[in-house]
């Protein structure tokens, strides 16, 4: 009889080789929607990863926040877009090998920090059963306004300073634009609102 061990095993397995695999196609797939399909398995599948770890709330955000508002919205997007896949793919092999030399050096990165003894089974024991009234929402809420308040805080900084140069960097000025100014409005005064002209009276002639 499979023991609750070998069974958390093999689900965790399960789920990284589809999340894997998913994430393979994301940036493999030539269609866009068919990529996007793919993101929105690989952040389903990263929920249930966060449900064997026992973090309900991660999973159940992480699939409402980016498959339920973020990914709909790309699938929108791309669907209403007219992408031509051609021009895309123009200069490809041109950064070919730079990209290439990039993700060897993000991958060779990754595993330094994964391979080392702060994430080894050791440092990152089995959670075990929590107690009764234990609530993973309100650890989690404790944890980020306390220990890493700070982090948190700068995260925050920079996903504003992100929004703020998205902006900043798709802002067009159009001169055709002829909408008022406000400093020209408050600057005016009454004698550029109204003219008086003075002009000779005309009579009608009788016929």
């Amino acid at each position: 009889m499979m023991n609750s061990m070998d069974f958390n095993s093999a689900i965790f397995y399960v789920l990284a080789t589809i999340l894997v695999a998913s994430s393979l196609r994301v940036i493999t797939a030539r269609n866009p929607v068919h990529a996007a399909l793919f993101l929105v398995l690989a952040f389903f599948t990263a929920g249930g990863l966060w449900l064997t770890l026992q973090a309900e709330f991660l999973a159940i955000i992480l699939v409402m926040v980016y498959v339920g508002a973020v990914m709909v919205l790309f699938l929108f997007v791309v669907m209403m877009l007219d992408i031509n896949l051609e021009r895309l793919r123009e200069g490809f092999w041109s950064y070919l090998p730079l990209g290439a030399a990039i993700g060897a050096l993000m991958t060779l990165e990754m595993a330094l920090v994964l391979g080392g003894r702060y994430f080894g089974l050791e440092s990152v024991p089995d959670p075990g059963t929590a107690p009764a009234g234990y609530s993973n929402t309100k650890e989690l809420g404790r944890l980020m306004f306390t220990d890493y308040v700070y982090p948190f805080e700068l995260a925050s900084i920079v996903l504003l300073v992100a929004i703020v140069a998205a902006v900043v960097l798709t802002k067009r000025t159009r001169k055709d634009n002829k909408s008022p100014q406000a400093g020209d409005q408050i600057a005016v005064q009454s004698k550029d609102r109204l003219r008086m002209v003075s002009m000779p009276s005309e009579k009608k002639e009788e016929t």
